[in-house]
């Protein structure tokens, strides 16, 4: 069912599900699919824990969080470690938030027990956000918990979405979603983004910065920050090239040749050159580079970072190899596109002295 929201409307902050009197400002209980990311929840689980606490005592004073589960047995994430839940389901007021993180999509069976969706549906009805994580939002749309909400999927699982679930659009472009009741991100270091921006929203920023700032993250981003993904403009069916394209951007700062792509693929360098042209109508090589360079020019617009370490970070030699190719393709150096940006903001502020 399509979303007939205004964007504004659909972007509005979550609502409590109850006043909270003394005690913790954020509650948040977690209930893990089978075969759960175990870096999306101990990323979401950490940034609650620095926040809730001076330092880092880790004492559940101003969030408290808990795993929850319908029979008590550890549950086994995707990479083999287990995780004991604390409490069995209960009443689901009690919470802020319900997290579900999700697992592995690598089978048809559902990822969540009855138990489980019929508990959700009840958090649900007593106006309870809830919140997927990773392939979480799998998990609430198998339980018929997304009907008429934008939901965040990673980049990588975004066509096995629209496989598995006709008629949803999902969002493959921000690293979190906040639609009224339901937020949604695509796991990883997203989840500590979205983490930080419920701890912004009912304990403090201060909070908020020192938990990312703890775990060696810069600065909170905002939903709409672009997932790192394939360039839009190379978006293919084509298994191969998709394949040859996700170990690119694995080694956008060490680049690899085409040999060492079909090498680890099991294919000859020829039948990659070919199904390139074919799907994309360019060579793996200027697509690695149009890459890089697609990269270093988002990085040049909205990072801090000198053009020296940009070129570092996209592969190039140095940051005069980054200048050629950039000036090259888009008609000017980095310097000159990030002074360009610049000279605008200083004319408004004067405007406004």
């Amino acid at each position: 069912m399509a979303n007939t929201q205004a964007p504004s409307a659909r972007l509005s902050s979550p609502r409590s599900a109850k006043p909270r009197p003394a005690g913790p400002r954020l509650s948040v209980g977690f209930i893990l699919a089978r075969r759960f990311t175990l870096c999306a929840f101990a990323n979401f689980v950490d940034v609650l824990r620095l926040a809730a606490d001076d330092g880092d005592r880790s004492r559940p004073i101003l969030c408290d969080w808990t795993v929850l589960s319908d029979t008590m047995d550890p549950v086994l994430s995707s990479c083999g470690i287990s995780v004991q839940p604390k409490e069995r389901l209960n009443d689901p007021r009690r919470f802020d938030y319900i997290v579900v993180v999700g697992g592995l999509l690598d089978d048809d069976a559902p990822s969540l027990s009855p138990a489980y969706t019929r508990y959700l549906k009840q958090a649900a009805e007593a106006g309870v956000p809830l919140v997927g994580v990773c392939s979480g939002a799998f998990s609430l749309h198998e339980a018929g918990l997304l009907d008429g909400y934008r939901c965040c999927v990673s980049w990588f699982h975004h066509s096995d979405f629209l496989e598995q679930f006709d008629g949803l659009n999902p969002v493959s472009d921000q690293i979190f979603v906040v639609d009224r009741d339901r937020l949604t991100c695509s796991g990883g270091a997203s989840s500590a983004h979205l983490a930080a921006y419920l701890v912004d929203k009912h304990v403090g920023r201060a909070q908020a910065s020192k938990s990312l700032h703890i775990m060696i993250i810069d600065d909170a981003l905002s939903p709409d920050k672009p997932q790192p993904g394939l360039p839009l403009n190379m978006k293919t069916q084509d298994p191969i090239v998709q394949r040859a394209l996700l170990l690119m951007q694995q080694n956008i700062d060490t680049p690899i040749s085409v040999q060492q792509i079909a090498e680890r693929m099991g294919n000859s360098k020829r039948q990659i050159e070919r199904h390139f042209r074919m799907s994309l109508n360019t060579s793996p090589q200027a697509a690695f580079l149009e890459m890089r360079l697609d990269l270093a020019k988002h990085m040049v617009e909205k990072s801090q970072k000198s053009v020296a370490q940009i070129a570092v970070d996209c592969g190039f030699c140095d940051s005069s190899h980054l200048s050629r190719m950039f000036r090259r393709k888009y008609g000017g150096t980095p310097q000159a596109l990030r002074q360009a940006q610049q000279v605008p903001q200083i004319e408004s502020s004067e405007i406004e002295e």
